[in-house]
């Protein structure tokens, strides 16, 4: 099987005589996902003798110096464009590149959100084997997808969608990926767009082949499993942080209408007044950092918990048509298998009574027509076979290392991602604490004019009292 050749050579085969670190056994007392990681990292057989020489080339280049990067892509500058018919919103990409498939160094286009999906459309069907990132969703429940909030959400993920892709060392050389950079209008490239039936047929395809799948490896298997956890867990952040979300913004909303309270309070106590002010002031500036905190929220924290929902999705996929490889190997197997056991029967079966004897024919004859015949089929299915056998040791070796990629991004877009939710969680209330404070100062200055009023009440009193004791009169009659 493909499967029982791993570990005899790297991934490209071009670190012969050195040790890859990441390589290294783990130790047992690990957690899970790093025992997930460990062997996922585990070295393939065979380097993808079906790519390109130009993606290879490149990948090469890039394995060996990763901090060479000759593709850079940006996508910026989101427009607008309202018509009687249509409103739609378009983003510019720039492009700098130094690679010699390209004319020119720089390329500038503007691209709508469904040039983007057709870019990935092209890369899904035509990079079967690698993880392709996924996109931002076509809608919001939240938002309106014409508002400027919106769109500038949606172009941060674009823009991290073609960095991600201008990174990969074998996807980024792909020829379409050059025609959405370059081609002014790609209206005639994506009428060329395979239909609706035939995605379908392969989504179903590759849907039932893991139930067809024999001899799946566990690495694949813990793959699979790790990312079905992975995505649940990810999908349960998305769905509470979206109600705390919810709650902090209707704090925010209430904290807004409740310092307005205390002033109109204050407007009635005269005594109070200073200290009902200092009371509404402090509402209103922790209504502030409440609006900020749950903006920096929907802006950065649930769009980058809703990519790496979308991402699992995408990982998922790709594990699918790489078990589907493997199920056309393992069938292929069987039916190589079969033919031969065939023709061994025909080599010592007696063909007297076959059909062919029958109608007149030299058994000899017969026999010698039916294995010739098997044998031509055999040749055809044992070049498939080895075919079939280099594309899975590929789809292997490709969604190993994509999957060490994508653990590497994973954990680097998890720490800023928590990062980010921390230091916005302590700086909101952290300005909330200092607008308390403030208000405690006010209170403990407010104390002492009260304790003035009393202290000059209790004296112009004394005066009364000290009347009623000459006069030898009881204060029930004084007070009176």
């Amino acid at each position: 099987m493909a499967d029982e050749a791993e570990g005899e050579g790297t991934t490209n085969n071009v670190r012969e005589g050195t040790i890859d670190p990441l390589q290294i056994p783990v130790s047992s007392e690990t957690d899970d996902e790093e025992d997930i990681i460990a062997v996922i990292r585990a070295p393939s057989s065979t380097s993808n003798t079906n790519a390109s020489t130009t993606a290879l080339m490149g990948s090469l280049k890039l394995e060996e110096d990763p901090d060479i990067k000759d593709l850079f892509i940006t996508v910026d500058d989101f427009q607008k464009h309202v018509f009687k018919i249509d409103t739609y919103i378009t983003y510019r990409v720039f492009t700098r590149t130094t690679r010699s498939s390209f004319d020119e160094p720089e390329y500038s286009v503007r691209r709508r959100y469904q040039d983007f999906l057709w870019l990935r459309q092209k890369l899904t069907e035509t990079e079967e084997t690698h993880i392709i990132p996924p996109l931002p969703e076509k809608h919001s429940m939240r938002m309106d997808r014409l508002s400027k909030d919106f769109a500038r959400i949606r172009q941060t993920a674009l823009h991290k969608f073609m960095q991600r892709i201008s990174e990969h060392p074998v996807v980024s050389f792909n020829e379409y990926l050059k025609i959405f950079l370059t081609a002014k209008e790609l209206t005639t490239h994506r009428k060329a767009g395979a239909g609706i039936v035939s995605r379908i047929g392969s989504t179903i395809k590759t849907t039932t082949s893991a139930i067809m799948l024999k001899n799946r490896s566990p690495e694949f298997t813990i793959m699979t499993e790790y990312i079905g956890m992975f995505g649940d867990k990810m999908s349960s952040v998305d769905r509470i942080s979206q109600r705390i979300l919810k709650e902090q913004s209707d704090m925010g909303t209430e904290l807004e209408t409740y310092g307005p309270t205390y002033r109109l309070w204050a407007n009635s106590e005269s005594e109070l007044t200073e200290t009902l002010g200092g009371l509404g002031d402090c509402l209103d500036k922790c209504a502030k950092p409440y609006k900020d905190m749950t903006e920096n929220t929907e802006l950065h924290f649930l769009p980058a918990a809703k990519e790496y929902i979308l991402y699992a999705d995408s990982v998922k996929s790709t594990l699918k048509k790489r078990d589907f490889i493997q199920m056309e190997y393992e069938l292929a197997c069987e039916e190589l298998t079969r033919k031969k056991n065939e023709r061994e029967h025909v080599k010592i079966s007696d063909q007297n009574y076959s059909l062919g004897a029958i109608m007149g024919k030299d058994p000899n004859d017969v026999k010698e027509a039916k294995s010739t015949r098997l044998d031509t089929q055999i040749d055809k299915l044992q070049k498939q076979v080895d075919y079939l056998s280099d594309r899975t040791e590929v789809a292997n070796a490709d969604m190993k290392a994509d999957m060490e990629r994508w653990q590497r991004n994973k954990r680097k877009d998890m720490k800023e991602m928590f990062t980010g939710l921390a230091k916005n969680q302590v700086e909101c209330y952290k300005q909330c604490l200092d607008a308390w404070e403030e208000v405690i100062e006010v209170l403990k200055s407010d104390r002492k004019p009260h304790e003035e009023l009393v202290n000059s009440l209790f004296e112009m009193s004394e005066p009364s009292m000290h009347a009623a004791e000459e006069n030898n009169l009881p204060q029930n009659d004084l007070k009176e």
